[in-house]
């Protein structure tokens, strides 16, 4: 209770996690299980989650939910949370990487994610599904898992507050997710090489940054994207393109046999008509 005697208003974040943002990550098998080295580079991974949530806590934070959203959506262990976080896992998530955030939360922090497949230099970079998308862009600008993520984020009135990875991936957010605060935790040299911090550096980033985001909540925005809202999708082939014109929603570019485009005045319903198309593509792209 306050001296006022009203009660402490909670402050809850909703955390998206990936994993080839984290420090120190440059290879795909570092980061899918199943390889000899995916055990340990789960574990920066979630040091650094926990590091977002410490910050956090210290700027005044005292509730989250960790949507794990890298590749199985099993990357971490639930007991090793920071914060005592609730932990949503698992593959079939109607809202992938934004399964689970509501009107309730306060904040949006975006964890270890990574630059677009078309940006400038970025680790690891792709857009949802790397042999079927080659770019999107959103309202005619390039937009990375972190601007097409806003737009639930936008949805719902709740601005994202932070996102930790590169210094490309940190770029690609500030169109659309204003007063974002970046923890950048490593330089990409190319999208296998980067100039990362040492994982306690990383960490202390991280902390930084989410603290200083939740401080300045009084002030967040809510993304900032105008509706009626546009995705445009560049596939990887014709192929890929005409599947995805069988949702309703998705027409063809003309005279581009490669790319597809979709508006809605719903963020939500443009987001989920975007990830419907991911989800079908994917398994004749593999």
């Amino acid at each position: 209770m306050t001296g006022t005697g009203q009660e402490e208003r909670t402050v809850k974040i909703f955390v998206s996690s990936d994993m080839e943002g984290t420090a120190g990550v440059v290879d795909w098998a570092q980061c899918r299980p199943g390889q000899p080295e995916y055990g340990h580079y789960r574990g920066l991974l979630q040091e650094e989650v926990n590091a977002a949530i410490e910050g956090a806590q210290a700027g005044g934070a005292s509730r989250f939910l960790v949507n794990d959203s890298h590749s199985t959506m099993a990357n971490l262990r639930p007991e090793q949370l920071a914060g005592r976080a609730r932990y949503l896992s698992g593959r079939h998530k109607p809202l992938y990487m934004m399964q689970g955030l509501d009107g309730s939360f306060d904040g949006v922090f975006f964890v270890s994610y990574h630059g677009s497949m078309s940006g400038p230099q970025a680790t690891l970079s792709h857009t949802y599904n790397p042999l079927a998308i080659s770019e999107v862009r959103l309202n005619g600008v390039l937009a990375g898992e972190s601007g097409i993520n806003a737009l639930v984020a936008l949805a719902h009135g709740v601005p994202v507050l932070l996102i930790t990875g590169d210094e490309t991936t940190a770029a690609e957010a500030a169109p659309f997710c204003p007063g974002v605060v970046p923890a950048v935790v490593k330089s990409s040299v190319s999208r296998f090489s980067a100039d990362s911090l040492h994982p306690e550096d990383a960490r202390e980033v991280i902390r930084d940054a989410a603290r200083r985001a939740v401080e300045g909540l009084a002030s967040a925005r809510v993304p900032d994207i105008e509706l009626p809202a546009t995705l445009t999708v560049r596939m990887r082939n014709p192929d890929l393109a005409e599947m995805a014109t069988w949702i309703s929603g998705v027409e063809a570019v003309p005279g581009d046999p490669v790319t597809v485009r979709m508006t809605d005045d719903d963020p939500l319903q443009l987001y989920r008509t975007f990830v419907t198309v991911v989800l079908l593509t994917r398994g004749i792209a593999e």
